[in-house]
């Protein structure tokens, strides 16, 4: 099979606002060959993706990511990964090539998958899937009363983990954070697991970090994720060293395989977080789990938009069951959820399962995202380089 065309869409909701829910756009990548297509989906700015796969070439090491796509083969695995090192060979210096290549890798598996009628964690080698405990992700509340509802709302809802971040937390005083922290517990309950994401709150602030451990340690916090902006590895290793102890998780930030080996080798870490619309796809996702696994960190997904990527960033660890927690956004956008008509939902015992359809398992409900959808050309000394193309 012949990779015949490669489309990009940028959704939109009507407004953006400035928080941390990466739901509120999305960018689809559609690769088209003999009668079938796969999707995938970008965790990164959708204009400049785009303009990262069209722009004239710079040098050799700076080519757009169009080069040599359109037209090669797709048999097997084997060309995927040939596809991602000819990327990483001709666009090492276009600093926009892994987030725009993660959406294309994630299509290509998912349009394998359907020509070979196999779901994606089986060509990678992985015989069965383990199902995978969620924990409901979400803001902090603005205020402690607001998250101690979201914590009951999350109980209720069945989820025995459940994830606070961003919002307020780490930008206000410690005596706010702790209440914060001590409205999620309280909300929660003391059976279920209490993970904190501080969203890079301390930049590289070792002191500031260390003023929260004591009230972690009484919440029984499970992580503490990204005190620290990622690659600031002394910082995260003398917190990890640091009484009491909390276990800290990283590497959402990663958006290569490099980054990640230096993350797991000297953060410190308990918890590698990658996202695979953000590193280079399932593939580089694929390494860092084998990575892990040889480092004994556990492996867990970075999740915060569509059940399209929830699926893409099951597939690398599905076959993991040394990993077995997911992470499971709770407070999507309606573009976000809409972009699939097959969810990706809690079992009666509140696992998720991995789908075991071909390719990925879930369907893009074209209808629903049509309203969402940004119309854009991009222009080079008057030539029409790119324009959204139909759905």
């Amino acid at each position: 099979m012949k990779i015949e065309q490669v489309d990009f869409f940028y959704l939109k909701m009507p407004e953006v606002l400035d928080i941390g829910d990466g739901s509120q756009d999305a960018l689809l990548v559609r690769i088209r060959g003999g009668e079938l297509e796969g999707w995938g989906e970008c965790e990164a700015s959708p204009l400049t993706s785009i303009a990262s796969y069209v722009c004239p070439m710079s040098h050799s090491a700076c080519k757009p990511l169009s080069y040599g796509l359109v037209g090669s083969r797709l048999d097997g695995v084997e060309d995927i990964r040939r596809i991602s090192a000819r990327v990483h060979e001709h666009s090492s210096d276009l600093l926009q090539a892994d987030h725009t290549l993660s959406g294309i890798d994630i299509a290509l598996w998912d349009l394998l998958g359907k020509r070979l009628q196999e779901p994606v964690y089986r060509l990678l080698g992985d015989r069965k899937a383990f199902r995978k405990l969620p924990y409901g992700s979400q803001l902090f509340g603005d205020s402690p009363e607001e998250t101690y509802e979201k914590a009951k709302k999350s109980r209720r809802d069945g989820f025995r983990a459940v994830k606070f971040g961003w919002g307020p937390f780490g930008k206000e005083s410690v005596e706010a954070d702790n209440a914060q922290l001590i409205a999620a517990r309280e909300g929660l309950g003391t059976d279920a697991l209490l993970m904190v994401d501080a969203g890079t709150a301390w930049n590289d602030d070792l002191g500031e970090a260390r003023k929260r451990l004591s009230v972690l340690d009484q919440v029984k916090t499970y992580w503490l994720e990204e005190p620290f902006v990622n690659g600031e590895t002394d910082q995260y290793h003398a917190l990890a060293s640091s009484s009491p102890r909390i276990p800290l998780a990283g590497g959402e930030g990663c958006n290569n395989v490099v980054q990640a080996k230096q993350m797991l080798a000297y953060a410190g870490l308990s918890f590698i977080q990658i996202d695979a619309g953000r590193i280079g796809g399932i593939t580089a996702a694929r390494q860092v789990v084998d990575i892990a696994r040889k480092k004994q960190v556990t492996y867990v997904n970075h999740t915060f938009t569509s059940h399209l990527a929830l699926s893409a960033s099951l597939q690398p660890f599905a076959g993991s069951k040394e990993n077995p927690i997911t992470e499971y956004p709770v407070e999507l956008k309606s573009l976000a959820r809409e972009i699939t008509n097959s969810p990706i939902e809690p079992d009666e015992e509140g696992y998720i399962r991995i789908p075991e359809a071909p390719g990925l398992g879930v369907t893009i409900d074209i209808q629903a995202i049509r309203k969402y959808l940004v119309d854009v050309e991009i222009k080079v000394n008057q030539q029409s380089v790119y324009y959204t193309p139909e759905l």
